[in-house]
């Protein structure tokens, strides 16, 4: 699988995971602020962005450790690897599998905003977003997943708007599956095994994956930190790029890395 990738800067490796639905031109600003220390991919996962699309017909739905070993021999092939692997959301759980499944790959794990498990009811919630979208299209979930992602403030100001617009004129095959691999997300027994250092960060008013939930991978994983960005929301590194680029640094440096 030979996904789209954009690669700047120099230093260290540095590889960011978008969240569901999403592509890596939502990470450009974060991405911007770490090239400046750092030699940053973002890549577009399967069916997102410019990578091969995913058909919303296909019965065989993928997992989240379907997208992981995408992610990884896209690292092999471009021999980027060993990195340090940031996520978001969707982003952050397939780092999870990215770091259980190919310890090789991952040198620092920081995953954002997202859970290790969800409750049985959270499941079918997350299953009915991707099924909804395939049944009634994007339109249907458009105005809560804006409710979710991003504070009233900025959504009064417009700043949802990009994110609005991609969504509802992207392919929404990797919507589909995606929500199909949140709903059968199972990492919480995986933890213990992970042994890179670890930062988990949340968002402070986050709906989605609020600083509990995201604190529990830190629970789970020896040694992990959790760092909580003030008035933040689910999409924190479009709303507050800056402080959550300063956290990654931070705790890179900390590692000599």
């Amino acid at each position: 699988m030979k996904l789209n990738y954009t690669i700047q800067g120099q230093g260290s490796p540095v590889l960011l995971l978008h969240p569901v639905g999403s592509a890596l031109t939502f990470l450009e600003p974060l991405a911007e602020l770490l090239s400046q220390n750092y030699q940053v991919m973002s890549m577009d996962l399967r069916g997102h962005g410019q990578s091969p699309r995913l058909s919303i017909e296909d019965e065989n739905l993928m997992l989240l450790d379907d997208f992981a070993k995408d992610a990884h021999e896209t690292l092999h092939h471009t021999q980027f690897s060993p990195c340090a692997v940031v996520g978001f959301s969707f982003g952050g759980m397939i780092a999870q599998s990215l770091a259980y499944l190919y310890p090789q790959d991952v040198s620092i794990l920081i995953p954002c905003a997202c859970p290790c498990t969800l409750p049985d009811a959270n499941r079918k919630i997350s299953a009915k977003r991707g099924t909804d979208a395939k049944q009634d299209g994007m339109t249907s979930v458009i105005q809560a997943t804006m409710e979710r992602w991003f504070t009233p403030a900025f959504r009064g100001k417009n700043g949802h708007l990009p994110s609005q617009e991609h969504l509802l004129s992207a392919h929404h095959g990797g919507w589909v599956h995606g929500w199909h691999a949140i709903s059968n997300i199972d990492q919480l027994s995986r933890l213990p095994q992970i042994k890179q250092p670890t930062l988990c960060i949340a968002g402070e008013v986050d709906a989605s994956s609020p600083p509990d939930v995201v604190g529990l991978i830190g629970k789970g994983i020896l040694g992990a930190q959790l760092k909580i960005v003030k008035g933040a929301p689910h999409m924190l590194f479009i709303e507050q790029p800056q402080e959550v680029a300063d956290l990654i640094h931070a705790f890179l440096k900390t590692h000599q890395f």
